[in-house]
């Protein structure tokens, strides 16, 4: 008992526990109760999965305020929004490294799955790294912040050119050094298959190993921009960790609702490079301008999600006015396969 009272990264250790039981209870009752069998996930049951997930986190960024505070519980709620926004951006180039690997979407939960599984030891491993860094040296936050504006500003004149999944160094390499199979095996990742020149059965990977591969490639990629984005909003890593994860928890239940609608969050990014811009400034804000004094967390809050919610409503309406014509209802096709 007097372990789970002790501090680890600034929190105390029960605080961790309850978050990671949590996690575990979430990702047993999914796989193990609601997707048993691989099976097709519709709009409507991705929508209300959803909404359970976001119930869940906004449950416990409310336990986080009582415990820790107005301030710590507006900070996770400002992480939670922004990471969730950007999760949107994911979800485009999710939808198109399917598609090349023609993966049908009867397994393409089970893969987000272990995706995202993969992805809260990587984030965590680059969470850590960040933290480790502003505890010996404060101004790199300033370079964070930097990184920040500077990026915001690019996703404003950025165009929409789609990934080119085929020619990704990791799949050629890949595709050059291991066995892989040209077609899908169910919902396995790796199948033994005879050898063409011995006849023996050997392991090979499937192209739902290489589509799992790009996605966590992708996401090392989209982490980039929201982890510096966390750590302009608190330097806390309990809240900077936790709000990330429960954001991405909930991302592979809204895939499906959102891949079929994602054509309709066209200007969404430009509310993004906004909060980041925000964000990124109010590091400078607070410290050059303010003497030093704490930028306000409601404020920081109210601004994130104000753009955030100005760009979701502003991108339906004009989609669903037929204005954004030029805007892909589906991914574009990816080039052609390399040789497996």
């Amino acid at each position: 008992m007097e372990f789970l009272t002790q501090d680890w990264l600034g929190t105390p250790v029960w605080f961790w526990a309850a978050f990671l039981a949590i996690v575990i209870i979430l990702t047993a009752f999914d796989l193990g109760v609601l997707h048993k069998e691989d099976k097709e996930l519709g709009i409507s049951e991705s929508l209300k999965l959803s909404a359970f997930y976001i119930g869940v986190a906004m449950l416990f960024g409310a336990w986080v305020w009582f415990e820790r505070g107005p301030d710590a519980g507006m900070q996770y709620y400002t992480g939670f929004f922004i990471e969730k926004a950007l999760s949107i951006d994911n979800v485009f180039v999710i939808s198109l490294i399917f598609t090349y690997f023609a993966i049908p979407a009867k397994y393409q939960y089970r893969a987000l799955l272990w995706g995202i599984m993969a992805v809260i030891v990587l984030r965590g491993l680059m969470i850590a790294g960040g933290a480790a860094l502003l505890a010996e040296a404060y101004w790199v936050l300033y370079l964070f912040a930097a990184f920040l504006i500077v990026t915001g500003i690019k996703m404003f004149f950025a165009g929409d050119e789609p990934m080119d999944v085929g020619n990704n160094p990791v799949v050629r390499w890949i595709s050059s050094h291991m066995r892989v199979t040209k077609e899908l095996h169910a919902q396995h990742f790796f199948v033994k298959v005879p050898d063409e020149k011995t006849g023996k059965m050997v392991r090979a990977a499937t192209p739902l190993f290489l589509a799992l591969v790009v996605i966590n490639l992708a996401d090392l990629v989209f982490a980039v921009d929201s982890v510096p984005a966390i750590f302009a909003i608190t330097t806390d890593t309990f809240i900077v960790y936790t709000s990330n994860i429960f954001a991405i928890l909930g991302l592979r239940a809204l895939y499906f609702a959102l891949a079929a609608m994602v054509h309709r969050f066209h200007y969404l990014k430009y509310a993004l490079a906004a909060v980041l811009v925000f964000i990124g400034s109010k590091i400078f804000v607070a410290d050059f301008l303010l003497g030093g004094e704490k930028f306000p967390a409601w404020i920081s809050l109210g601004v994130t999600f104000a753009l955030i919610a100005a760009g979701v409503l502003y991108s339906l309406w004009k989609t669903g006015t037929g204005e954004e014509e030029d805007w892909p209802a589906e991914p574009a096709e990816g080039v052609e396969r390399p040789p497996v």
